[in-house]
């Protein structure tokens, strides 16, 4: 009587068995894509930010007819109106970054992740595209909705959407890329911290309670740094010449045109995910 020994060809390092194939960075994104959009705070952030930026930019327009009778037709342009509620969506936009990383280490999923996922910087990677695509659409879709939603105010306030303006343009492009960086700097924040509480406090505070004390207080360290933080920096590609050339006159400090501040609100995010990815690869889940 003979018996058969059956071998199992090991597979190579970083694949997982034969039957699943190896562990690429689009496998690992569309793993995390499931992990993402099957989560219920996911969802409703995600309405939250709907909401915030199509009320704000309602709320907005309607405020600017009130005031017609005292500063004339013309007031602003159809982009500054979708752009109005940025300082409140980008709440929501930093719940979702510092919960897509955050949120795993809290529960404790992280090490089933990383187990799955050996090379440790696709997780990362894969995290940073679901959440800046899914970051992208939204916007753009909350810009759509914004549109709409105001136009039975545009021929009142003697505005419209005019793409030949360099302004609307770029405050077009500003408001997706603006909020997708902001979700990029609470995810680099959210795998620092590896705690969600301590991730929020930290944006929050970041993106408002540092830099609305450094505006209220008269020191001109504070006017020099200003133009250099997340907030400040980023946002000035959603703002028109005039509101720009306001702001610069106001400010001792540096005066930065709006692309390169948005620069440096990108230095921001990618020197916070390089740390995070310095981070995951060396300390244990």
């Amino acid at each position: 009587m003979s018996t058969t020994v059956l071998t199992k060809k090991a597979a190579p390092v970083g694949t997982t068995s034969t039957a699943t194939g190896p562990v690429t960075l689009w496998r690992t994104v569309v793993a995390e894509w499931i992990k993402f959009v099957g989560l219920r705070s996911t969802v409703w952030t995600l309405v939250a930010m709907v909401v915030l930026l199509v009320g704000v930019s309602v709320l907005a327009a309607w405020g600017a007819t009130t005031a017609l009778v005292d500063a004339g037709p013309g007031q602003g342009n159809v982009a500054q109106y979708l752009s109005a509620g940025y300082q409140l969506a980008q709440l929501a936009v930093a719940v979702l970054g510092v919960l897509a990383m955050g949120g795993e280490y809290s529960t404790g999923a992280i090490r089933t992740t990383l187990a799955t996922v050996p090379r440790r910087w696709m997780v990362l990677v894969a995290k940073a595209i679901v959440l800046g695509g899914v970051i992208a659409v939204v916007t753009l879709v909350s810009m759509v909705a914004s549109y709409v939603a105001t136009m039975p105010f545009h021929s009142t306030l003697g505005i419209e959407l005019d793409f030949a303006d360099p302004d609307v343009g770029r405050m077009l492009v500003g408001l997706p890329l603006y909020l997708v960086a902001i979700s990029l700097l609470a995810l680099g924040i959210g795998a620092l911290l590896r705690h969600t509480a301590a991730g929020l406090t930290l944006v929050v505070g970041l993106l408002l309670v540092i830099e609305n004390v450094i505006a209220l207080v008269p020191l001109k360290l504070f006017d020099l740094v200003s133009p250099f933080l997340p907030m400040t920096a980023g946002s000035k590609v959603l703002f028109d010449s005039d509101t720009l050339a306001m702001i610069d006159e106001a400010s001792t400090g540096a005066n930065l045109t709006p692309w390169v501040s948005f620069g440096v609100l990108v230095a921001w995010a990618v020197t916070l995910l390089a740390l995070a990815m310095v981070s995951l690869r060396r300390r244990d889940a």
